[in-house]
């Protein structure tokens, strides 16, 4: 792949659509194509794929029965033959909203156009007749049209609201167009537009805004976009309509799956264009994944089997369009306060929930742990103290061991003492040398000897000693054995099989990335979650390099930490959450890493840590997964459980992700 089409968005499954609020005149369809080309025009510099106006802008919506007079038909026709001779030259579909005179009546439409072409026509299915609405009485609706075709301009181009429109050159650019109270409907006409395939749903509206009805209208754009999959782009009237009995707040915004992308200004004194590049990737993803869209499409075959599907020619070639869309640095942690103080909320809860119901189920009242002072210990000891509490047990039943080794630090060992003793738990130490060393002059290692070597089995057994030991603590004290190793290091296999941090009773860690947990103990800090002295701790450790302490080091240090070897957690948690949750391809990832960590991680960089990814989740360390214990599922990013998220080959090779990589990402 060449540098400029790699750095093309469209070439990653993305699409820049359009939003446009323009200023109109009542009844002035010279004016309101000379505003509409403006915006369109300026979509077209922003190499936006779409671009979609508001409901009868051409017209105007609030004009009442000047509708039904010839002159002013006759003007919209002029000015509608502007649009399309105009999009012989832009690169954008745009839909435009406009009466169009057929069968003796009117209908209200929106005609799709581009390079020169009206590709299709949709009238409004459903026209409401009630409180200021009195739509009936100059239109018709979709319904009332006999055939399938209009002819319009001096093109027969197809009418309904049956229609799609696929770009040959964009996979996945698929659009279907709905009219404003269509959506307010129990069962709007895009809900099988999107079953019949459409990725992108368009409402061109005109909508009067009265107070409140701007949060209802991002309930039913919300919820439609989340329920069919989609994204949604909805535009309505702005400054010009007609104040005569109606006001309107030109609100305009963009949704992808549910979530809101983008939205314009309210009564803005400025004509607004909303930009958004939406993710094409992500509603292909999750449609293939969530079998009862497929399971609804069935029950609904004959409607969708009806629809049309309009081909075009986008024409974006070869061009350089960097990705303006934001793309959350941490995708398992929310970058919006609020929200992000609900998640943590919510993932400390459901973890606690899941320690409290197993102990209750087991009818066991004392959990071993081992805390070594590091973010995974630490996280964990904190929700089982919390689980305790909601289980009316003493904190002393809490058996928390700290197990230093080899190259444990004056500074986590500390660490993990002020914390098991600020908790109130039962706190001892057991040191693993004697045990680590005898194990090591068994297996005759040069260590043993006195040789410096400091090799993956002289790390492995360290963490088999811990392991072996709270495991028999457990079976010695009636407990129950609570695992902290964390999604991040599943993915990565950075555990150690069998009798090894990998195993344990119940790993109430597992499904919850290493980002996460790292903002999850800062949240558990700024919420007092618990005094000011165990604050004190958790701060410390926050602020502690990740390292798992195996290798003899200088001083108080050990000699290297973990993410000099597998990759920052930072970019291996931003590599996993678009594989495992979207199945993304590496070179499509290695594009948004770059767009959002561009500048701390170079290029190269990237795509060096990304193949460490690839290779470790994908060769390396399934076999681990396939064997994993319970653990409560956290997120919607997924979980490595082959009960949950996750079922692979433990023999399965990377090849095919390497060499899409490599082949794609210059």
């Amino acid at each position: 792949m060449t540098a400029v089409a790699y750095e093309s968005l469209y070439t990653h499954g993305f699409a820049r659509v359009a939003a446009a609020v323009p200023h109109v005149k009542p009844a002035d369809p010279a004016f309101n194509v000379e505003r509409t080309l403006e915006l369109y025009r300026r979509a077209a510099e922003e190499r936006a794929a779409l671009v979609v106006f508001p409901e009868l802008g051409l017209s105007a919506y609030a004009i009442d029965d000047l509708l039904h007079q010839a002159a002013l038909n006759d003007a919209v026709e002029i000015a509608l033959r502007q649009v399309v001779e105009a999009s012989t030259d832009l690169l954008p579909v745009v839909i435009v909203g406009a009466p169009l005179r057929a069968q003796g009546g009117l209908f209200n439409c929106g005609f799709v156009i581009h390079r020169g072409r009206i590709l299709g026509v949709i009238p409004k299915s459903y026209l409401p007749e009630y409180r200021e609405y009195y739509e009936e009485r100059q239109f018709r609706a979709a319904r009332e049209f006999l055939g399938y075709e209009v002819d319009v301009l001096g093109q027969t181009v197809p009418f309904g609201n049956d229609l799609i429109f696929d770009a040959r050159d964009v996979t996945g650019l698929s659009i279907n167009v709905e009219i404003c109270e269509d959506l307010w409907t129990p069962l709007p006409p895009s809900t099988y537009g999107a079953m019949a395939g459409a990725t992108i749903l368009a409402n061109l509206s005109a909508s009067n805004i009265t107070v409140g009805k701007s949060d209802f209208r991002h309930t039913l754009v919300g919820g439609q976009s989340a329920r069919c999959i989609a994204a949604y782009i909805y535009t309505a009237a702005g400054r010009g309509e007609s104040t005569t009995d109606l006001a309107w707040d030109g609100q305009a915004m963009i949704y992808e799956n549910g979530d809101l992308v983008e939205e314009a200004e309210r009564f803005a004194d400025d004509e607004q264009l909303l930009l958004a590049d939406i993710d094409l990737d992500r509603m292909l993803s999750d449609r293939s994944s969530t079998n009862s869209f497929g399971d609804t499409m069935h029950d609904h075959k004959a409607r969708i089997e009806s629809f049309r599907h309009i081909e075009f020619e986008l024409g974006v070639g070869e061009e350089r369009t960097p990705l303006t869309r934001k793309i959350e640095a941490f995708p398992y942690v929310p970058a919006d306060p609020a929200t992000r103080d609900l998640r943590c909320y919510e993932v400390y809860n459901i973890q606690v929930r899941g320690i409290e119901t197993r102990m209750r189920a087991t009818g066991i009242e004392k959990a071993v742990i081992g805390v070594s002072g590091g973010l995974d210990s630490t996280h964990a000891l904190i929700v089982l103290a919390r689980a305790m509490d909601r289980l009316g047990l003493p904190r002393e039943n809490i058996l928390a061991y700290t197990l230093p080794g080899f190259a444990t630090s004056d500074h986590t060992k500390g660490n993990a003492w002020k914390l098991m003793d600020a908790l109130g738990v039962t706190a001892k130490e057991i040191d693993i040398t004697p045990s680590s060393e005898q194990m090591l002059k068994d297996l005759e290692h040069p260590y043993s000897r006195g040789e410096k070597v400091y090799d993956i089995t002289f790390e492995n057994v360290q963490a088999g000693e811990r392991t072996s030991h709270l495991f028999r603590l457990a079976n010695y004290l009636g407990g129950m054995v609570i695992g902290t190793g964390d999604l991040s290091e599943l993915a990565l296999g950075w555990a150690t099989y069998g009798v090894g941090d990998q195993m344990s009773h119940y790993a109430v860690n597992a499904s919850v990335p290493k980002t996460l947990i790292s903002f999850m103990i800062r949240w558990v800090i700024e919420t007092n979650q618990h005094d000011a002295d165990v604050n004190a701790v958790l701060q410390s450790v926050v602020d502690t390099e990740i390292s798992p302490e195996l290798i003899p080091g200088e001083g108080d240090k050990p000699t290297s930490d973990t993410e000099s070897k597998v990759g920052p957690y930072e970019l291996q948690d931003f590599f996993l959450f678009y594989i495992l949750r979207f199945g993304y391809r590496p070179s499509k990832v290695a594009f948004m890493a770059e767009h959002t960590w561009g500048e701390k991680y170079s290029r190269e960089e990237i795509k060096h840590w990304l193949e460490v990814f690839l290779d470790r989740f994908f060769r390396i360390s399934q076999f681990k997964r396939t064997a994993i214990p319970n653990s409560p599922k956290v997120g919607s990013g997924g979980s490595l459980s082959p009960r949950g998220d996750w079922r692979a080959p433990s023999d399965s090779t990377g090849a095919a992700w390497l060499e899409e990589l490599r082949r794609n990402v210059p």
